[in-house]
């Protein structure tokens, strides 16, 4: 509970200390928090020894499949130039499968997926070269398995601790290049092997501008809205062939992985779904990027057991804009991670997880008129915890209509 309390308030203070600017001409000036932040995308090979011995004495595998390519992604925040925090996620490109357990065709797979809160601290070697060392605490989440009705090997939801090194090689004041080790131990209690890392990446630093060359940007002719004010509706009716096909689960013939791999679906459906929305922009570049905040209200029936539930969500936006002309802006958003709070869990009995989740949404849009004071946008919705927990099976809110004004 701490470890998502602490995530909600993360955000909501960036939120909050993206709108202290008096100046609305600074919008093209970093937060003084923002400004202290970067990002981290690393990718190598994730290990951790699965076998027989995870299973009970009846059970086995002739063999095994293991896809050792993985990802993690970090969002930190310099607590001084040489001292940051870290919030991130690790977890492989495909599960671990045992292959045909005890000879008679079954397939399993073993989910796991890590986020971490650290601290990370480098440690100079000269104007281009630096050590780091990074201590925290990993949330791992596992989601086992079943045959017939027996439970094989269990879900496990456990807190540990998370130890990284690396080495950096500085290439601008914005780019970090890093080599990376990553090691979680095992926990016998949970049946859980270690978890070991090995990764190459970067990091990418948010410089601030001067003051003065935030305002000459800020001079041009584009359009960005200070505030928006929107609501929305959606309906089950309407069908879901958008949330699969961005979540590459779009069915076409014999081929039930069409689509781009940049969304979620869920088990729940949402048949009928209202949201009010309002957001705030925090930093925009010249024409093309503005990063927003937002916070929003919405209600769903679900559409097997009729159930309602009521989300309350914060959220960061990320709007770029497509196509501007004389009487339209046009733009895609996309908004990750919002902290949210649900009204209901484990919905129409699938396992969607705890009331505190994430909202994620998805939009086309554009504003409208001679001083863009009118807005229309199409937007799909998602909930879920990131498999933060093992109880993940998520909400799919399809396509809402939504109108919106701005201030």
């Amino acid at each position: 509970m701490k470890f998502r309390l602490f995530i909600f308030l993360y955000l909501f203070c960036v939120a909050i200390q993206s709108q202290e600017k008096e100046d609305e001409r600074l919008l093209t000036q970093l937060s003084s928090f923002l400004s202290k932040s970067y990002y981290s995308i690393n990718l190598g090979g994730i290990f951790y020894n699965y076998g027989n011995h995870n299973l009970p004495e009846d059970y086995s595998s002739s063999s095994v499949s293991r896809n050792f390519f993985s990802g993690r992604l970090l969002l930190g925040h310099k607590l001084n130039e040489n001292l940051a925090v870290q919030f991130g996620v690790m977890r492989p490109a495909a599960w671990f499968k045992y292959d045909n357990i005890n000879n008679i065709g079954y397939f399993r797979s073993v989910w796991v997926n890590v986020w971490s809160l650290s601290l990370k601290k480098n440690f100079t070697i000269d104007d281009k070269w630096s050590l780091y060392g990074e201590l925290g605490w990993a949330n791992v989440a596992r989601v086992g398995f079943s045959i017939d009705d027996t439970e094989i090997y269990s879900d496990a939801h456990f807190g540990e601790i998370i130890t990284a090194f690396g080495l950096q090689y500085k290439l601008s004041d914005k780019w970090r290049l890093s080599l990376n080790g990553t090691y979680i131990p095992k926990s016998d209690t949970h049946n859980q092997p270690a978890i070991s890392q090995a990764s190459l990446g970067f990091e990418y630093h948010l410089q601030q501008k001067s003051k003065e060359k935030a305002l000459k940007q800020a001079a041009n002719p584009y359009f960005f809205p200070r505030n928006i004010i929107q609501i929305s509706y959606g309906n089950g009716g309407i069908g879901y062939g958008v949330n699969r096909f961005f979540g590459m689960s779009t069915k076409v013939g014999n081929f039930e992985s069409f689509g781009i791999p940049i969304f979620w679906v869920g088990d729940v459906k949402a048949q009928h779904s209202f949201s009010i929305t309002y957001q705030r922009t925090a930093y925009r570049s010249r024409k093309l990027f503005s990063l927003d905040w937002g916070a929003s209200i919405t209600g769903f029936q679900s559409e097997l057991g009729k159930t309602n539930v009521f989300a309350f969500s914060v959220f960061p936006v990320l709007r770029f804009y497509l196509w501007r002309n004389n009487t339209f802006d046009l733009y895609t958003n996309y908004s990750i991670i919002g902290p949210t709070y649900l009204t209901k869990s484990d919905i129409d009995g699938f396992i969607s997880g705890p009331k505190i989740t994430y909202q994620d949404t998805m939009g086309l849009g554009v504003f409208l008129g001679k001083t863009r004071k009118y807005n229309f946008e199409l937007r799909i919705m998602h909930y879920s915890n990131g498999n933060i927990f093992n109880r993940n099976a998520g909400v799919a809110v399809p396509i809402q209509f939504t109108l919106g004004k701005t201030f």
